[in-house]
């Protein structure tokens, strides 16, 4: 691992770093970890002596500032390596008052920590050996969670399915390296101790697991992000209402002027556990106004970012007008949901003519059919029989290193179909075995890590 020379300097430091969420609580925690972490506190806590105490232990007692008590606090120890960064963990928990809190921090800043940076603990936790760069990343994952299903996917990867997957394809890969580099030792007595046939078949096997991981991906990032849905149709028609019926609340401004909705709203709605991020656009008309003409282009412009159209039709619309836009649709490749609002304007012989027309029938005011809308939005974009127990890829700089490893063992299968030298296959494999080592960080960078892990909150 060529983790770098002031990465390591940094891990002899003692850091410290508040770990709930900033601002006023009934409670706030402040965390260190390193070396001195529970002598550092030893020197402010009037207790038990914290040097002396079992790790896994809580102890009540007060912070003082000389012979001034900031706080009475529980302080619970975590004694290296059993913490979460493998390091002397000590978290001490006092009120959640701002006063307390920076007072508390300038203390234990004083007395030799330093204050982290963002993702430090989470990157302590992975210089440590504790979790690898992919379960790493998952953990912020985690926090950001805000969906059933995103929870789930970000549990999965932080438990390390998917390093677990990568592990066993990467092994088998190096037994191969080996056999070659074994190859070239004696190349001039032409031997092969690599099977080629068995490394065909190693390669395939691997390729249709990066294969499954990499359409994962699709899936992954909108469970991680939420689904994209437009809301389209034209003025007047509901939208803003339907909005407001599918989220529970009064969201949009919702008036019987045409075209009240002038700018893009976004909202989010988890249906069955799946995140649903609705964008209720302006109408799409053709209009002199500069203001409404610019709101229809940014639904133009939403509609292309969408996953999902839901199409929004009133009674007073014809069957050809509505064929028209679920055609315009399926010309541009969406994904489209087509919904009748107000159907208890509807007549009978509406239904009739429109009966070849797959619309469902609501009453957004009255919250009718919303139930039976949300089960076909799900079932549209095919998220009605996902299964979160899967490993599946939510990170963008995973799919793109097992797409490189895709390539590099694309090039040992055309190696092997028209043979090359050993020499040639090796550096193949090598490079397989460099993107796989990206993701779980057997192979790292410095920047590659600061990328990482600036992207984190101060405390985690």
């Amino acid at each position: 691992m060529t983790n770098s020379h002031h990465l390591a300097k940094d891990t002899a430091d003692t850091i410290v770093a508040l770990a709930t969420p900033a601002g006023s609580g009934a409670i706030a925690v402040i965390r260190l970890s390193g070396p001195q972490a529970i002598a550092i506190t030893d020197k402010v806590f009037r207790g038990k002596d914290l040097a002396k105490q079992s790790s896994h232990t809580v102890h009540f007692g007060t912070i003082r500032d000389g012979e001034t008590i900031i706080d009475e606090v529980l302080v619970s120890l975590f004694v290296a390596p059993h913490s979460y960064t493998k390091e002397n963990v000590v978290e001490i928990s006092t009120h959640g008052s701002k006063y307390i809190i920076e007072n508390l921090i300038r203390l234990l800043i004083r007395g030799g920590a330093r204050a982290a940076k963002p993702g430090e603990f989470t990157l302590r936790a992975f210089m440590n050996g504790g979790m690898d760069l992919s379960q790493a990343e998952a953990v912020a994952d985690l926090i950001a969670s805000n969906s059933q299903a995103s929870h789930q996917v970000a549990m999965q990867q932080m438990r390390g399915g998917f390093s677990g997957e990568l592990r066993q394809l990467r092994e088998q890969l190096i037994h191969f390296a080996s056999l070659i580099e074994l190859e070239l030792d004696f190349s001039e007595e032409d031997v092969e101790f690599a099977n080629r046939e068995q490394l065909r078949a190693l390669v395939y096997k691997i390729n249709s697991v990066l294969s499954r991981l990499i359409k994962s991906f699709e899936q992954g990032n909108v469970l991680k992000n939420g689904v994209p849905v437009v809301i389209a149709g034209k003025p007047n028609v509901g939208k803003s209402t339907l909005l407001n019926a599918l989220l529970n609340e009064e969201r949009a401004i919702v008036s019987d002027i045409a075209g009240t909705t002038r700018d893009t709203i976004e909202d989010e709605i988890s249906i069955h556990g799946i995140l649903f991020r609705f964008i209720d656009t302006a109408g799409i008309r053709h209009t002199e106004d500069i203001i409404e003409a610019k709101g229809v282009e940014r639904t133009r412009e939403k509609m292309k970012q969408a996953k999902l159209i839901i199409y929004l039709f009133d009674p007073s619309q014809s069957s050809g007008e509505i064929q028209h836009q679920l055609d315009e649709a399926a010309s541009l490749g969406m994904r489209a949901v087509a919904v009748m609002n107000k159907t208890d304007l509807v007549s009978n012989q509406q239904k009739q003519e429109l009966s070849s027309l797959p619309l469902n029938y609501i009453s957004a005011r009255d919250k009718q059919g919303i139930e039976e809308l949300k089960d076909e939005i799900l079932e549209k974009v095919n998220l009605h029989h996902i299964n979160t127990d899967d490993v599946m890829v939510t990170n963008i700089r995973h799919v793109e290193a097992l797409r490189h490893t895709e390539e590099a063992l694309n090039r040992v299968l055309a190696g092997i179909e028209d043979p090359v030298t050993s020499d040639f296959l090796a550096m193949d494999i090598k490079q397989a075995l460099y993107y796989l080592g990206e993701i779980t960080g057997t192979v790292t960078t410095d920047d590659l890590l600061e990328n990482i892990f600036s992207k984190f909150c101060i405390g985690k």
